[in-house]
């Protein structure tokens, strides 16, 4: 085993002792990696473990009484606290304890939910690793889950006020069947087993999302739904809730952007040949291979037409060379294919080419302040040779696919944004119901309803627009009509969002005061979203592009002539 290994194998043991086995007293005086090598492969080590965890797990199912409870107080005997009706010896887990053993010690021998539930937050009870601490149920409580309640969003509407779309709850929607309630149902119960137990943990320790869950994505259909609305291909899988191609609409991708935060459909499989889908289509659809979009360059964001990358296509016009550089690619780092627009040597205009990684193709990590864990790349080509198989639709319009499948992504990027800014809500009701000061819930106080009520208006102002956009899209005929039609009012919508999430952002600092500004804890998600919401005021077109486009497409339909006040 390497020192690493090892070593990493020592931590794990000390903690697991400290939590699980106060009585084998010697194994906290081992220092030797080599000694707990020894003991792990003689299996004498996990006799003693698997023994001592089945005596716990019996004795976690008996009842405390309160009585017996208010006797271990920390005082020449062990440590109790009772949390949500359960009962814990945290005796020896105070030495490790994040926060020191002082607080432990102080509420030693008392029911602690208040005081627990105002410095953590509820998923914590759910780490498997503090079952061990479990010795039995309060007597006259029950131990539920506080986090398995009818709040869970895989079993019922979230029953936070804002904390869902008002399609969800209200009593009647014009725009959502069963069919839609039953597609966001399992979504999210997928995200929810498969993502979310170590989601906000891998992003902030810059884990990339496996091969193992982008597998697990391709067999629930969850992949296949974000390329649902071009039709069902020979690859595409069963869709998540049982819901048909044929029901699929786009009110059913404006949930699985919502649900994943996606950005647009990639082009190869909206403007790609018949033969370049079939090669690639089935690895992307089963998460076998992944694919990133790779437009903006150090030299042109939102400037598309600027681009300086390169494609020289060769003599007998078999291939293209491609010499470039591509920057803040979202996914480049484990990308397998990059849609990549370039300009076309020849001066033909653009042309959308799919490379395929290879030793002419590297990428080098960027570093964002929204999410390590985004694989966001510096993409350099060097003399990258693309077979004329790859090329995306029609040499000479790549610049016409890049600009058609931008209405698509921004319409995605307000919805999964404004998702962000409705989480955003939602912590803050909860903080605020829960968090008391000079005596005084938050939510009593007259100023926090102020800030909540401005921060629900914002989001659900632009969620009934985006709604509204999305029946249009239902109501068109083709993608082409919704760019002729929509285009300018889906940049209004988002540059709306982006401002709307401005003013969550700051409300929402404010609510969680100095928690907003630490990356663990109550407020990690608040500072996360104050860390990252800017991205959406410029990726996909920045909000003063975004604006000035909307009023420029507005005064195409307008003669401005026949203005009379």
């Amino acid at each position: 085993r390497t020192c690493g290994e090892a070593h990493e194998l020592s931590i794990y043991i000390r903690a697991r002792y400290d939590i699980e086995f106060p009585t084998i007293s010697r194994v906290r005086q081992i220092h030797s990696t080599d000694i707990l090598w020894e003991l792990a492969i003689s299996g004498t080590l996990w006799e003693v473990l698997d023994t001592t965890m089945a005596q716990q797990h019996a004795a976690a199912s008996r009842i405390v009484s309160k009585a017996e409870l208010k006797q271990h107080n920390g005082v020449d005997v062990d440590a109790w606290i009772a949390i949500h009706g359960t009962v814990y010896n945290v005796t020896n887990f105070a030495g490790i304890h994040p926060g020191g053993s002082v607080p432990l010690l102080q509420f030693a021998g008392t029911d602690a939910t208040e005081v627990f539930f105002g410095l953590h937050r509820a998923s914590v009870l759910q780490n498997p690793k503090y079952d061990r601490l479990k010795i039995g149920i309060l007597e006259g409580e029950s131990s539920a889950d506080p986090c398995n309640d009818a709040s869970s969003p895989s079993d019922a509407v979230d029953p936070v006020p804002y904390g869902e779309a008002l399609g969800f709850w209200r009593m009647k929607s014009p725009y959502y069947n069963e069919t839609h309630h039953r597609f966001r149902a399992a979504v999210r119960k997928f995200f929810d087993s498969e993502v979310r137990p170590s989601s906000a943990q891998d992003d902030e320790l810059g884990v990339a999302p496996s091969k193992e869950l982008s597998l697990k994505m391709g067999q629930a259909g969850i992949i296949s739904a974000l390329f649902a609305s071009g039709g069902q291909t020979e690859f595409s899988r069963p869709l998540p809730g049982g819901v048909s191609y044929d029901e699929f609409d786009e009110f059913h991708e404006l949930i699985i952007s919502e649900e994943v935060k996606r950005l647009g459909r990639p082009p190869v499989l909206k403007f790609g040949s018949p033969d370049l889908i079939r090669r690639v289509a089935p690895g992307v659809l089963s998460g076998e291979k992944r694919a990133a979009l790779c437009i903006s360059e150090p030299y042109a964001g939102s400037d598309v037409a600027h681009i300086q990358t390169q494609a020289h296509l060769s003599p007998d016009k078999s291939h293209y060379t491609v010499v470039g550089v591509k920057k803040w690619i979202t996914g480049g780092m484990f990308a397998d294919y990059f849609t990549t627009l370039c300009h076309d040597a020849a001066g033909k205009g653009m042309v959308l080419l799919l490379v395929e990684r290879d030793d002419t193709v590297s990428t080098k990590p960027i570093k964002t302040s929204y999410s390590p864990a985004a694989g966001t790349a510096y993409v350099e080509f060097d003399h990258t040779i693309v077979p004329v198989a790859n090329v995306i639709g029609t040499p000479g319009l790549g610049f016409y696919y890049a600009m058609a499948n931008f209405n698509k992504e921004r319409w995605g990027m307000v919805a999964g944004g404004n998702r962000l800014s409705r989480l955003m809500v939602e912590e803050c009701f909860k903080w605020a119901c829960q968090r008391k000061i000079f005596g005084k819930r938050l939510i009593d106080q007259p100023v926090i309803r102020l800030k909540l009520a401005s921060m629900a208006a914002e989001v659900e102002s632009v969620h009934s627009f985006l709604e509204d956009l999305t029946y249009q899209m239902t109501q068109l005929n083709g993608e082409e009509a919704i760019n002729k039609t929509l285009a300018g009012p889906i940049a209004l919508l988002k540059y709306r969002q982006t401002r709307a999430a401005t003013l969550v952002a700051d409300n929402a600092c404010q609510i969680f005061g100095g928690r907003a500004l630490t990356r663990t804890g109550m407020g990690q998600f608040v500072e996360k979203f104050n860390r990252s919401y800017k991205m959406q005021a410029i990726l996909g077109g920045s909000e003063e592009i975004m604006a000035d486009f909307a009023i420029r497409q507005a005064m195409k339909k307008y003669d401005p002539t026949t203005a009379k006040l």
